[in-house]
């Protein structure tokens, strides 16, 4: 199940830069974003006595956090290709794991910033700098999502906490986005808009939700920390965009730095983080 997640995650990622032409990358995360708040609210149908005051916030604070994370990601992937996006956006949990890790957590982020180096290869000035920048704001967004994630899976049972955290997600994306793509919106555009919500996020979130019920935080951290590898994958068979050695070696060393860091990094409460 967490497997078919990353793919799920991927293939929508993929799948989405189709319409950046129509109506750019920060309009597809709108579509995806709004839809799914709408199918998460009708699926779970949260009530205010479902949550205390500060899970409410945190829900709240999650949503903002997962609004910032989408746009900034599909921002990096419309100018880098996607294993490199996912790749860099990965050192946000990575760097969750690795301040929470013992002994050899600085070995991790070395193998990480190597990974980053030959990924961007700054040399060469072959990477687009504001895509490498988008994507490091994701990583730093996607963060404070597994800390958000953590706070909210604490506070609040099942599905509540993303029927609120989506729909203001949605919000978030609405104030960026609206105003340019909302002229461009045809009803295709809007059926093609509620299949991507669905192939990402409403169903990896419910595989992960099923998955972590049946693995625990290492071995389900582990199989998450191979998802730039996936990205890599999908990219090349998908949209076609092949990697040259350097940046398969980069991507490597980060996927390695993540199964290395997920393993001596867990919390000492057992609630692990829904990755999107």
């Amino acid at each position: 199940m967490a497997v078919a997640s990353m793919l799920c995650v991927q293939l929508g990622i993929a799948a989405s830069t189709g319409l950046f032409d129509r109506i750019g990358p920060e309009g597809v995360a709108w579509l995806r974003l709004g839809w799914a708040g709408v199918v998460l609210l009708l699926v779970a149908r949260p009530r205010p006595s479902d949550f205390t005051r500060s899970g409410l916030l945190a829900c709240v604070a999650l949503g903002v956090v997962t609004g910032g994370l989408t746009l900034l990601f599909m921002a990096a992937v419309d100018r880098l290709p996607l294993g490199t996006a996912s790749a860099l956006e990965f050192l946000g949990p990575l760097g969750v794991a690795v301040v929470r890790g013992r002994g050899t957590a600085k070995l991790w982020a070395a193998s990480a910033a190597a990974g980053v180096v030959l990924l961007t290869q700054p040399w060469s000035g072959a990477a687009d700098p504001v895509g490498v920048a988008y994507a490091l704001g994701a990583a730093a967004c996607w963060a404070a999502y597994v800390l958000l994630t953590q706070r909210v899976g604490d506070q609040v049972s099942g599905v509540k906490g993303l029927a609120v955290s989506m729909p203001v997600a949605a919000l978030v994306a609405t104030a960026v986005a609206a105003p340019s793509a909302a002229p461009h919106l045809t009803p295709q555009l809007l059926v093609a808009g509620l299949g991507l919500a669905l192939l990402l996020p409403v169903v990896p979130f419910t595989l992960e939700l099923l998955a972590l019920r049946r693995l625990t935080a290492a071995a389900f951290g582990t199989l998450m920390a191979l998802e730039p590898a996936f990205a890599l994958v999908i990219g090349f068979v998908v949209l076609h965009q092949q990697p040259d050695v350097l940046a398969l070696a980069g991507v490597g060393l980060v996927v390695l730095a993540g199964v290395g860091a997920e393993r001596t990094g867990q919390r000492a409460a057992a609630v692990p983080p829904v990755v999107t």
